[in-house]
């Protein structure tokens, strides 16, 4: 709840709309953020915003620039939201210092005669209304600053109209003041020239601002509602709770016809899904973004890593006090601008240059890509990963201005550049009025381009110059020559009597059927028939119809791999999905692994990394890795079993968790710069770990250690072995996989004949597989709109289905766990019921041989399926019969199925004692049935009969049926003579899809955009279930 209330003229706070989590596990500004309970969790949040600027190329600064803005960001109102009680999602604009409006204001409110322009800074500060709190915060900061050779001259109460806010806005509504700081040094200097501060002084204000808005915000803390919007001399922010239209009305400064800018920069919010507050709106200090990260678990692990190598020339040894670099309780946006702010204060990036590094264009496959460019991405490569997802970025620093997409353009932006120098640039055309006479050009951005105004100079750099310059700036090229890359190793390795087979040795003692290791791993036949094979014989996934009816893991009572509790991300609404087909040459499998360079340095040692063209290896290239050693001294390589011993029973699964972990930090500590994990001592008397717990509990334990950047972490592994297994074992932090057993075995099945090919040999099976591997990776990247593996690689674009807390915490942080489930109790359980079969404790009489499970395909004694023999059996009966028996058979066997195999099943409505609800307060039927609603399958899925009687149905009830995606027959729309009409009220449209004409767009009454479709041309709807 709000504390004590401040009544004065400007702050009156009423009665709050909602109830706050303020507790100390609320990280939230202001508790402003519900935490994390049921299934709801703050880390999931998604918005869609409208951004863009006005900018003076001359860098003349107006009020003009000013005004511009207001209806630049008033015009954008649609793209952001209000409640309906006047709650807008957040808007502001980020702008140049006023010199003369800050002249005045401080002359006349505390007689304060300021430094020359630039060589102060304001600041713009959220603090409680809280008497107390206020004043310790600004003492803390003040102290803060005097440790740190500033000056705080004074404090400004910026003026503002409460009165226009909603009432959830007021309820959390801060006290904004403006402190000016200074350098204590020249804190009576006014003779110093402008030239004089920015060659001598400006790096180390600017330096100094940055540690003191790190030290105060982890000091006096956002559970105190302290927030810097901005702290700088160069630019400032004014934002909050709003609508576009409340910013001009609620900040008078805004108004004041002195306040006169060069550029201003502005943002109106969406919460798709989000809790509005007044920290998370934008503009952020640096940067603007309409879009998501789709990486930014990932990105902020990896961040969280770099810390423990990261070194500054100009930070020293105070660049511990800016940890850590991407702050708690922010968003992703907010994620973006502490790494671009970090990277530009490092003095060895621009602002442009680090923009550039962060969301680099779509360079891997570019053939026609200058070579000098190339090599400049790639070197970027090597030291960050892309952060990821459809955006658009605007930005400033107050010499700079610009723009720039992501590598496919999935964000809209547009320019005008006007005769009195201006440039007008905004998420869609017509938001300044202008007149066509005065527009000398005007474009749109396009995939991985930059628009960028260097007012300084008084231009527009063009994209191409701009990065030539950039591109140019060191030899690249040469410093890629460090780059190592496992195919160079062969030779030299072999000359050491090293032998590198292009196949794995094949054991003659076992046949698939017999092979206690698949067993102990949790293969089936079915798997290796109608999953693995098919892969190996044509390079491509096996291609299955949507839906599974079978059990979650959570509820089936057989023992299942951790891999089947973990579900992928798709992209939805605000997120499109890549085509990995037709958009092939933006996506790329090629990533770096292995000890990463400073990332505040530019220096050819930052190439010193592996170059993996795919993650998934051959046996020629993990035994090449293993070796690497023996030609590249410096690179020392750690084995670590993950398996135990079987007498430690169920106590030895948690105990090797920690064994490895520990085993791995001082792996580190001994200098060795890769780690490989296996599980090939998997015996009668040995015991494996699930691979992917092994990967994730490292993973994890090294980016606490902030160690995980030192090392690359490598796989070896019988389990996994199908593209879901990859994927999660990718997105949870593996760098390379070498899946020995599945390509065994698949080599094992060709020579048994259980894979039939005239002319395929043993290598083509390992290539085919691989390469079906790596096409189905792609094909999952792209579901959630990640174009790069090295994004995609720790990025957890997963949710777990009944996993506890406590494994998630310890393996899989960051995951959505939303109904705990299984502890590692559980999990070993299944481990040893799994090793039980290939290597069982007692001799029996039954061969031993891989069990048919009935996953895919039923089977007595297999799996529970919803949709087994006997329902669908007493469903034909009933239907074709009029059996009433058989129709209660069918629905006490599917009412009993649902309840095995679903959560919904398992959930119980208490008829007994609910009261039930008078017939006179419920709508009468007719209302009810239409909301009815069928679906959207296209009549190819269903039938044409099926299909147009839903549709006669629903025009039957005044409610609406939706064609699918399949189009539908014109004729449909003809009305019977009885009165009846097959046409569907809904159309749908899909990308990649046919039936789409505009008479069946103009016959709709609603038009539905799929946007998730990943269904392909002869390949069907693949979204994983």
């Amino acid at each position: 709840m709000v504390s004590d209330t401040i009544n004065d003229d400007n702050y009156e706070v009423s009665k709050q709309a909602y109830q706050y989590d303020e507790v100390p596990e609320n990280k939230s500004w202001a508790a402003t953020l519900p935490v994390k309970q049921g299934l709801y969790d703050p880390e999931y949040e998604k918005d869609a915003c409208g951004v863009g600027f006005v900018c003076n190329i001359k860098g003349v600064s107006s009020h003009k620039i000013v005004s511009d803005a207001k209806y630049l960001l008033c015009n954008m109102t649609h793209r952001g939201a209000v409640s309906s009680d006047g709650n807008g999602d957040g808007a502001g604009i980020l702008m140049g210092i006023s010199h003369r409006f800050f002249h005045k204001e401080f002359k006349y409110l505390l007689d304060l005669e300021i430094p020359n322009e630039g060589q102060y800074a304001i600041g713009n500060i959220f603090f409680k209304k809280d008497e107390d709190i206020l004043a310790q915060s600004k003492e803390t900061f003040e102290q803060l600053a005097k440790q740190l050779g500033l000056l705080v001259l004074g404090w400004r109460k910026v003026p503002t109209d409460s009165s226009i806010l909603g009432t959830s806005a007021l309820s959390r509504e801060p006290i904004i003041l403006q402190p000016i700081v200074v350098l204590a040094e020249m804190k009576d200097d006014r003779s110093i020239t402008t030239e004089e501060f920015e060659s001598k002084y400006e790096n180390k204000l600017q330096k100094q601002l940055y540690i003191l808005r790190k030290l105060a915000t982890n000091s006096i803390g956002l559970q105190n509602w302290f927030y810097v919007c901005s702290l700088s001399n160069k630019t400032i922010v004014y934002k909050g709770q709003l609508t576009p239209s409340q910013v001009y009305n609620y900040y008078h400064d805004l108004q004041n016809a002195d306040y006169e800018s060069h550029f201003a920069l502005v943002h109106s919010r969406f919460s798709t899904n989000t809790f509005p507050s007044w920290d998370r709106a934008q503009p952020l200090r640096w940067l603007a973004h309409n879009g998501e990260i789709n990486t930014l678990r990932g990105n902020k692990n990896w961040m969280r890593s770099r810390e423990g190598v990261m070194e500054s020339r100009v930070f020293g040894e105070e660049l511990d006090k800016l940890y850590p670099i991407i702050e708690e309780g922010g968003s992703d946006s907010a994620a973006v601008d502490n790494v671009l702010e970090l990277l530009t204060l490092n003095g060895v990036l621009s602002l442009p240059e680090a923009v550039m590094i962060l969301v680099p264009e779509a360079w891997e496959n570019d053939k026609n890509m200058d070579s000098k460019k190339k090599a400049f991405y790639q070197w970027a490569a090597c030291l960050m990963e892309p952060w990821d997802g459809p955006a658009l970025f605007t930005f400033t620093d107050g010499r700079y201005c610009g723009a720039t997409l992501d590598r496919n353009g999935l964000r809209p932006c547009r320019y005008y550049i006007t005769d009195d120098d201006r440039i007008i640039c905004g998420s869609e055309v017509g938001v300044i009025p202008i007149s066509n006479h005065s527009i000398l050009s005007k474009g749109r951005l396009e995939p991985g381009t930059m628009l960028l105004v260097d007012t300084k100079l008084g231009k527009i750099v063009d994209d191409k110059e701009l990065k030539n310059s950039v591109a140019t700036k060191f030899d690249f090229k040469t410093w890629l020559s460090k780059i190592i890359k496992l195919e160079n190793l062969y030779p030299k390795l072999e000359s050491k009597n090293i032998k590198l087979s292009d196949l794995p040795i094949i054991d003659p003692s076992y046949t698939t059927q017999s092979d206690p290791r698949l067993m102990a791993l949790g293969y089936t036949f079915e798997q290796l028939a109608l999953l693995l094979g098919p892969m190996a014989l044509k390079g491509e996934e096996a291609l299955g119809s949507m839906g599974n009816d079978a059990p979650l893991p959570c509820l089936n009572e057989n023992p299942v791999l951790m891999y089947d509790y973990f579900k992928q991300l798709f992209a939805q609404v605000t997120n499109p999905p890549i085509d990995p087909i037709r958009e092939a040459n933006v996506m790329s499998l090629k990533c770096f692994v292995g000890p990463q360079g400073n990332l505040l340095e530019m220096t050819a040692t930052q190439c010193e990394r592996l170059l993996l063209e795919s993650p998934i290896l051959k046996p020629k290239q993990f035994k090449a890795l293993q070796n690497i050693s023996e030609v590249i001294p410096s690179w020392k390589v750690a084995n670590i079993d993950i398996t135990f011993d079987k007498e430690d029973g169920l106590l030895g699964y948690v105990d090797t968790i920690q064994r490895i972990t520990t085993e791995a930090s001082e792996a580190i500590y001994d200098d060795c710069q890769i780690i490989v994990l296996s599980d090939k001592a998997i015996g009668k008397t040995r015991v494996s770990i699930s691979a992917l717990i092994a990967v994730g509990a490292i993973h994890h334990h090294l980016i606490r250690q902030k160690l995980r950047s030192k090392v690359a972490l490598v796989l070896e592994t019988g389990e996994a072995r199908e593209v879901h297994h990859f994927c999660v074992l990718l997105g949870y932090g593996a760098d390379a996989i070498y899946p020995y057993l599945a390509i065994e075995t698949l080599i094992r099945m060709k020579h048994e004949g259980l894979i039939r090919s005239d002319d395929i040999t043993d290598t083509k099976v390992m290539d085919n597989y691989i390469k079906g591997s790596s096409s189905g990776i792609l094909k999952v990247m792209s579901m959630m709109g990640i174009s790069t593996l090295a994004s995609y690689k720790g990025a957890q674009i997963f949710e777990a289905l009944g996993i506890d807390n406590s494994v998630i915490d310890v393996c899989f942080n960051g995951t959505a766990s939303r109904i705990k489930g299984v502890t590692f109790e559980y999990i070993a359980q299944d481990a040893f019921s799994l090793h039980e079969r290939g290597y069982p404790s007692r001799k029996t009489q039954k061969p031993i041989v891989l069990p048919e499970s009935g996953e895919y395909h039923w089977r007595d004694g297999g799996v529970r399926h919803i949709n087994d023999p006997v329902s669908i059996a007493s469903l034909q009966d009933a239907v074709r019969n009029k059996n009433e028996h058989a129709f209660e058979i069918y629905t006490k066997k599917e009412i009993e199925a649902i309840r095995d195999c679903t959560l919904r099943g398992m959930l119980d409505l208490d008829y007994e004692n609910s009261t039930p609800i008078p017939l006179d307060q419920v709508e009468p039927w007719t209302e009810i049935a239409r909301r009815f609603a069928t679906g959207a399958m296209s009549y190819g899925s269903i039938s044409m009969e099926a299909h147009s009687t839903l549709a006669v149905a629903m025009n039957r009830l005044n409610a609406k049926s939706n064609s699918g995606e399949g189009g539908e027959d014109p004729e449909r729309s003809i009305v019977n003579g009885n009165g009846d009409s097959m046409r569907s009220a809904i159309k749908q449209v899909a990308s990649g899809r046919f039936g789409v004409t505009s008479y069946y767009l103009s016959d709709a009454d609603d038009l539905q955009i799929k946007m998730a479709q990943s269904a392909k041309p002869g390949q069907g709807g693949e979204l994983r279930v």
